[in-house]
């Protein structure tokens, strides 16, 4: 097929490129001037992208790529037949979850979608084609029909394809779906878009109204962060518990497959993060207020997240209180393991809280800093921010305390690790 994305960042282009590895005919276009025609993929993606398996990199997708990148919607329309847009709808940076929640509540900003479409609509009005569209950015219910409709093109067949994808392994997502969701308006065009992804994965496709799909999209995001938010309060707990491991507590909570649904984010460690799980609760959590709800939710998932990321402040201030002379270091500052991005990290949220309270904080990150080598300094607190699989090959001196959430640094890396939800335990 001929296949068309609109929005060529985090999401879109990597889906492109995996859309393209799987035989179709595929064209990108962006409206920031940084990523046309003159620019391959390679040099806009992070490179360490896992790839199909889940196991390697999409590096050699790169290298045999076909995507191409083009610097006009006149363009996009006479290649394809199927348009995908995926622009963002971003929060304000004080919504993401790297600072403290503000006592504001905001929805998404739909700019960036809204001119999308309605320059799509005047190109192809102005062209006299018509196209299936698919938007996949996330929206509130009843966003498409309150701002999207009054700018759309009767040349335009909508439907609404929210994807279920985490940064890091967006092409292993894009072909594993557990299910793919479909908000459809025009049966000719939910027609189109199921054979397209006929040609991707034997997922399901669960069809139903735009409303609803805008509402399941929202409601799994922010499900994830109850489930965290679950597990650290228990971790939070099991570390003032003496004989208590919350490793164990949950490994038999995750037993129950039958009624807790899955094992997945039952583990006690840091709060959730990223470009979606932080704004989308926040966003939530201000529907809720306009829709008057008798309790507010969202917001207090989101204040536990934070309450929760303050419990690991006062940790480390707690072992710095034994010894002022010490520094302090976070560990990986990336949202999630083994990516690069800072999004609505929990480790930055730390950071801005351990400031917040007057303490000097230093940072390293490998993923962000590639090629910078670490070596570990003489009387520090280092705290492991996120758990990328290289901290467990760092040599820490004795001079150190590791505070470790993840409970993963062993004891044979560093002999004094403060093991965060295993009944204080602390090994000297």
């Amino acid at each position: 097929m001929r296949i068309g994305f609109i929005g060529l960042g985090k999401l879109g282009l990597p889906c492109a490129v995996a859309t393209a590895a799987k035989g179709h005919s595929v064209v990108g276009y962006d409206v920031n001037p940084a990523i046309n025609s003159s620019r391959h993929p390679r040099e806009l993606l992070y490179t360490q992208e896992a790839d199909e398996t889940g196991k390697g990199t999409i590096e050699p997708m790169l290298d045999s790529t076909t995507i191409r990148i083009v610097d006009s919607l006149d363009e996009v329309v006479s290649h394809t037949e199927l348009i995908f847009i995926a622009v963002q709808t971003p929060h304000q940076a004080q919504y993401e979850g790297h600072v403290r929640i503000p006592d504001t509540r905001e929805d998404f900003n739909y700019d960036y979608l809204v001119s999308s479409v309605k320059a799509l609509s005047e190109t192809l009005e102005r062209m006299n084609e018509s196209r299936v569209v698919t938007i996949i950015s996330t929206v509130l219910p009843g966003t498409l029909r309150k701002y999207i409709f009054p700018v759309l093109s009767k040349n335009i067949s909508l439907c609404y394809n929210p994807y279920f994808i985490a940064m890091g392994s967006v092409v292993y997502d894009f072909y594993n779906p557990e299910f793919i969701l479909l908000g459809h308006v025009d049966d000719e065009a939910e027609q189109l878009v199921r054979q397209f992804y006929a040609t991707i994965t034997p997922a399901e496709v669960f069809s139903t109204t735009l409303e609803n799909a805008e509402m399941i999209k929202v409601s799994y995001n922010t499900y994830i962060t109850t489930k965290i938010v679950m597990a650290n309060n228990i971790m939070e707990m099991c570390h003032n518990l003496p004989n208590t491991d919350v490793d164990v507590v949950m490994s038999a909570l995750k037993k129950g497959t039958r009624r807790l649904v899955s094992t997945s984010y039952l583990n006690g460690g840091m709060g959730d993060g990223g470009g979606c799980h932080p704004r989308d609760n926040i966003a939530m959590s201000w529907l809720s207020n306009r829709l008057g709800l008798e309790h507010n939710y969202y917001d207090f998932i989101m204040k536990k997240r934070e309450k929760q990321t303050e419990f690991l402040a006062n940790l480390i201030i707690q072992e710095l209180n034994k010894n002022k002379s010490m520094s302090i270091c976070i560990l990986g500052t990336a949202f999630k393991p083994n990516t690069n991005i800072e999004t609505g990290s929990p480790a930055i949220l730390l950071k801005n809280l351990l400031i917040e309270k007057g303490y000097k904080i230093s940072t390293f990150d490998p993923h962000l800093e590639p090629g910078k080598n670490w070596t570990c300094e003489n009387n520090c607190i280092y705290f492991i921010g996120c758990r990328h699989d290289i901290f467990q090959e760092y040599e820490f001196n004795d001079s150190c305390i590791v505070i470790d959430p993840h409970r993963y640094i062993t004891k044979e890396k560093c002999g004094n690790i403060v093991r965060v939800g295993v009944g204080s335990t602390y090994y000297k």
